[in-house]
Formats: structure tokens, sequence, C-alpha cells
């Protein structure tokens, strides 16, 4: 039996909701034929500048065009070559003005601010971007995975996964139908982990939560539907 209902949504959503904050960032629009192909990225009065682009061509699947546009649109939300978590919520909140996207946001904040600083460069970004959309499906459910790992320590408790799936009925949940419980959030972590604790041991590892991902068709074909959006 395959995950189902919220389950498949707190796994896609992951890749899925963060394609507002592509078109936030301007990402999505088509690349000009006449867009610079010069040796590095274009560079203003920023507080934080980005590493050159053969570095980050390196660590991306992006190429030396996508990488330009992408600072392009980054830059021009975000002049100082930063994003606050603040920034980084107000993006979530235009697009679920009848909920609360604040800790989920929170969430995938965290997950993109890879040196906790408190803020996402343009690396984070595009490197986070990378894997989302064009990387392989173990890239993708390892980076799931690291959202869901709320406090690093390799694996997933029932308690952090339930404080993800709240913050997504939060989001999103209460406008489903039919409509959700106030327990539903409960009921669907329970299942959750009755499907992805092998053992049996209270926790999920980054091996049980993969090989559980691997085996669901649904959760499979929702990693395919955000490939090459850019």
């Amino acid at each position: 039996m395959g995950l189902d209902g919220m389950e498949v949504i707190a796994i896609a959503v992951v890749i899925g909701l963060f394609v507002v904050v592509l078109k936030q960032f301007g990402v999505w629009e088509p690349l000009s034929l006449e867009d610079s192909c010069e040796g590095d990225l274009e560079l203003s009065m920023v507080r934080h500048q980005p590493e050159g682009l053969d570095q980050l061509q390196a660590q991306t699947q992006f190429t030396r065009k996508e990488l330009q546009s992408l600072y392009r649109g980054f830059k021009n939300e975000c002049p100082s070559g930063l994003v606050d978590e603040e920034t980084f919520k107000s993006i979530y909140s235009q697009f679920f003005p009848q909920g609360d996207a604040t800790t989920y946001a929170h969430f995938l904040f965290n997950a993109f601010d890879m040196d906790r600083s408190g803020s996402i460069r343009f690396e984070d970004f595009v490197i986070g971007l990378s894997v989302l959309l064009r990387g392989s499906v173990t890239e993708k459910l390892r980076w799931a995975f690291n959202l869901y790992d709320i406090n690093k320590d390799g694996y997933v408790t029932k308690e952090e996964m339930m404080a993800i799936m709240t913050s997504i009925y939060d989001m999103m949940g209460r406008y489903t139908l039919p409509s959700v419980r106030d327990d539903s959030p409960y009921e669907h972590v329970e299942r959750f982990f009755q499907k992805m604790d092998r053992n049996r041991d209270g926790v999920v590892t980054i091996d049980e939560f993969i090989e559980t991902c691997q085996k669901d068709e649904n959760i499979m074909a929702s990693m395919q539907l955000f490939e090459n959006v850019i």
C-alpha cells in the first residue's frame, strides 16, 4: 500500500511549493538570447558577493546562462545579496493569504540556510534549487529528509514530523476536502511512521526514508513534476 493523501503532500510539497519562490524571483521568465555569456556574474554594490560563475556551475546542474538569469532575479528581489527569514516568510505568505505559512517557511528557510547564518546566500539558493529541480531522486529525497530532520541529528522523530505536518495543515490543510479534523495531523504522522519506521525503533533514518519513498509510485511521480521548469 502506498503513502497517500497528506503523506504524499508532506514530501511533494518540498519541491512543489518552492516553485512559488521561483516565480517571486522572476526565475521562470524566458532567457533572452541577448543575455551576456561573459565569464562572471554581474556584481553590484551588494553586502554579499556570490562565488564565481565557474564554481557555481561545477556545483550545480545549471548552465552559465541559467545562473546569470537566476542571479539577476535574485538580485532584483534581494539587492543586498542575502535573503533573511522574514523576507522568505513574506514571500510564502503572499501565496497563502487565508492560511498561515510562517512555520512551514521557517522550516524550509532552515533547510536552505546551510551554514546557519540566518540568511540565504545566492549560493545556498542555487545549490538547493539545483537539487530540487535537476537532482536525482535520491538527492531530492535526501534534501527532503534534511527538511524533516529539524535538529539535524540524522533521524526524524514523530515530534519532528508532527511539527512539519502541522505547519502544512496551517498553511493549506484546513482547505482540503473533506475538511480536516484537529487530530488529522496526528493520524497522518502515525500512518507515516507505520510505513517508514521499518525496525520500529521510534525514529526514521535516511535509509528507511529513501527506501520507502522509492517504492511508492505516487511519491516517485511527484519527484518528476517539476523537472526542467527553467
